[in-house]
């Protein structure tokens, strides 16, 4: 006797099949047409990004510099924590050879890789492997006049740096927004002064394009720790004063309304220029990692704002040898950078610091070391599969060039 055939209902099926791992997904495109354009709805993208939320499903990068070629790749770590963190596999960038790219983000699983001496940027789905290769600027330079020379000046140089990726729920847009340095110098003197002069270039993915706006009167001071966007917003610290008036400040950006922004930062969670203070997202939320620019023994404090409000979240006391953060991973594990350049991993359950097993010592600029963490997303941004055009190359971790 044949037993009756059970078929689930087409909308449990999409539901299970959400809860799925991305790689998954994308290898069940070839099952059938219905699965294939059901997994691009919004409402699966959404539903299969906050399955990954909820249960914090970090996948985590590590950007570093290979000493043999000094090009930029990635280490993909695995994400558990019993594992020590191993490198899975290298992620190299044939797209920015002889660059050293920034990353910013990450939003919905997508991340930024911008050329810092280059007009050069690209959005990357790590997760998909699809890569949006973005257009040059077309935005004018405008011609700068020295009343002191009382001539014009030269361009001598453009540099794109203090960007930010993020989303305009508004207008259902990813945007990316960068400050340009102008460098002008007057070509007949044999020593040029240089002059300097900025503009702020915004990038989105709707349009496929760049424009200008308007520049803030405060500029991005220092560095993030991997991500500077929350909920539509993007931050930088910046600062007002001389040397031992420091005033610590916030700059942020409205991917919405694009307008800019100024907020304090209380003097209780670090002044200037006693402490580093370094902005970070821990846990969904705008953060402020705290430490000391001197003494051997580095204490660290974490503050997180939440509607104005600061509170420290934690502190970590005397830790010999560590040199800065590098930014956290699951349950508030703390990465870490020592005197010899090595990653080393603060565990915020059991109060241990461990080394991690990543062989950074032939690494190139290892001071440059950052981490990044995303979650796995099926967000489409109308690129090209990254291996098609070998933008991207991935090799595992026995072959990496971390494993001589």
């Amino acid at each position: 006797m044949q037993r009756p055939r059970f078929e689930l209902p087409e909308a449990l099926v999409m539901e299970i099949l959400s809860k799925l791992p991305v790689k998954s997904l994308t290898r069940f495109n070839c099952v059938c047409k219905y699965w294939c354009s059901s997994f691009q709805t919004p409402h699966s993208i959404s539903n299969n990004y906050h399955n990954n939320l909820e249960n914090n499903n970090l996948n985590l990068l590590l950007s570093r510099c290979d000493g043999n070629t000094f090009q930029r790749y990635f280490s993909q770590l695995s994400n558990e924590k019993y594992q020590n963190y191993i490198v899975k596999q290298n992620i190299h960038l044939p797209f920015f050879r002889n660059d050293l790219p920034s990353v910013y983000g990450a939003c919905h699983g997508l991340l930024c890789l911008l050329d810092p001496l280059k007009d050069k940027a690209a959005i990357w789905n790590p997760s998909t492997r699809e890569f949006k290769i973005l257009p040059p600027s077309s935005i004018q330079r405008p011609p700068y006049f020295s009343p002191f020379e009382e001539t014009y000046l030269t361009l001598d140089d453009v540099s794109f740096d203090h960007a930010a990726f993020g989303f305009d729920s508004k207008t259902d847009d990813y945007k990316v927004i960068r400050f340009v340095t102008l460098t002008f110098v007057n070509s007949e003197e044999q020593y040029p002064h240089p002059h300097f002069m900025y503009q702020v270039e915004l990038y989105s993915l709707r349009s496929n394009s760049w424009q200008e706006i308007p520049c803030p009167d405060y500029k991005p001071t220092g560095t993030t720790l991997g991500n500077n966007y929350v909920d539509g917003i993007c931050y930088w610290k910046t600062e007002t004063g001389a040397y031992l008036d420091f005033r610590g400040l916030i700059l942020s950006f409205d991917m919405g309304n694009e307008k800019f922004s100024i907020l304090p930062i209380p003097e209780f969670v670090g002044s200037f220029p006693e402490y580093f203070v370094n902005l970070l997202v821990f846990n969904g939320s705008l953060g402020a990692i705290v430490y000391p620019t001197e003494g051997i023994d580095t204490s660290f404090d974490l503050w997180v704002t939440s509607e104005g409000v600061w509170t420290k979240q934690f502190n970590i006391k005397s830790i010999s040898g560590v040199v800065r953060p590098l930014g956290f991973g699951k349950n508030g594990d703390l990465f870490l950078r020592d005197t010899n350049d090595e990653v080393l991993l603060f565990d915020a359950s059991t109060q241990e610091l461990k080394e991690l097993q990543i062989n950074t010592y032939l690494d190139h600029f290892r001071f440059t070391i950052s981490l990044h963490a995303y979650l796995e997303s099926l967000v489409r941004i109308n690129g090209i599969q990254e291996n098609i055009e070998k933008h991207v190359i991935r090799q595992p971790a026995r072959d990496a060039s971390n494993e001589y």
